[in-house]
């Protein structure tokens, strides 16, 4: 049965049309619906027209695939899931577009971001320090492929970070000490569970991810890679290379960059400084790279239950 499930990310609505495990469909689009409003925990009437223009295609596309109502999943997250008016904002997306909004908590994120993960091939016996890196929150997995010893959301992505600490572009040496400090406190229940765990690999998850594995192979084979590829490793060396760009150059600079997008062009720049402190604080010297992240997630559980009931079925 064909399966359409869309994540209502922070910066990024994804659609994703699947049939038997096959895709069919594959598209992301910019909304920015946490733009001037996410830290003061509203949507504001200018990223709603944003967040419906996106969806009234995403009906149209889902609507060409002929896909079933009951077939059709939307996740809200982190700027849905933290605006004082989220009822309002979903019923207008109901009203208008047909697609009934689920709000999901950070700690069902995070769970469909291990399985996303899981599922690109990402993990092994390793442990593994998961980072989902939103607009709106960042998810912290520490994991196996075999199953999860610790996870937590936090409310601190990207779109929050940029506006919160990036005043200057490109952003100041001051902004970066502020926002190792801020990373200091504010993980501090992450800093206990990797001394616990001890995670001897960071794994992330899409996002600004993608971006870096892009930058990493344009730099070293002028090219893209493989869109099929779903688990990249990313020499550490790049990713500081990567940085020292990012941290330097304006706007227009970091475009010039091969492989930006323009999506990720502000945000991948407080992403890159949480990464690195991360890899600083915690003594990790291994980067693989998941393209496969929350919406994949959700798809590889939906097909794991229905599996299950089909096995309880004929048993």
């Amino acid at each position: 049965m064909k399966q359409a499930v869309i994540d209502l990310g922070t910066n990024t609505f994804h659609l994703m049309i699947t049939d038997a495990g096959q895709t069919l469909f594959r598209e992301s689009r910019p909304t920015k619906i946490g733009k001037a409003g996410i830290n003061q925990g509203v949507i504001t009437d200018e990223a709603t027209e944003r967040a419906l223009t996106v969806l009234r295609y995403f009906r149209s596309v889902i609507d060409d695939h002929h896909v079933r109502p009951e077939a059709v999943v939307a996740i809200g997250t982190s700027a849905i899931r933290n605006a004082g008016n989220q009822a309002e904002f979903i019923e207008r997306i109901r009203q208008e577009t047909g697609i009934a909004i689920r709000t999901i908590s950070g700690d069902e994120e995070a769970g469909y971001i291990y399985s996303g993960v899981r599922a690109a091939g990402a993990l092994d016996e390793q442990m593994a320090l998961v980072v989902d890196i939103g607009g709106g929150s960042v998810e912290f997995i520490l994991c196996t492929d075999r199953r999860i010893y610790w996870k937590q959301s936090f409310e601190m992505g990207g779109q929050r970070l940029l506006e919160r600490f990036m005043e200057t572009d490109p952003i100041s040496q001051t902004a970066v000490s502020r926002l190792s400090r801020y990373f200091q406190e504010q993980l501090l229940p992450l800093t206990n569970a990797v001394h616990q765990y001890a995670p001897g690999v960071l794994v992330g998850s899409s996002g600004s991810f993608d971006t870096l594995v892009d930058l990493y192979f344009m730099h070293e084979k002028g090219q893209l890679p493989d869109a099929r590829q779903t688990a990249f490793e990313l020499p550490v060396r790049e990713f500081y290379r990567s940085y020292e760009q990012l941290l330097t150059r304006n706007h227009a600079g970091r475009m010039q960059l091969p492989g930006m997008l323009e999506l990720r062009v502000d945000m991948i720049v407080v992403g890159a400084c949480l990464i690195d402190y991360l890899l600083r604080a915690y003594g990790i010297q291994q980067i693989r790279v998941s393209t496969f992240s929350l919406k994949e997630g959700v798809l590889a559980d939906l097909s794991h239950s229905k599996a299950e009931n089909l096995g309880r079925e004929n048993g």
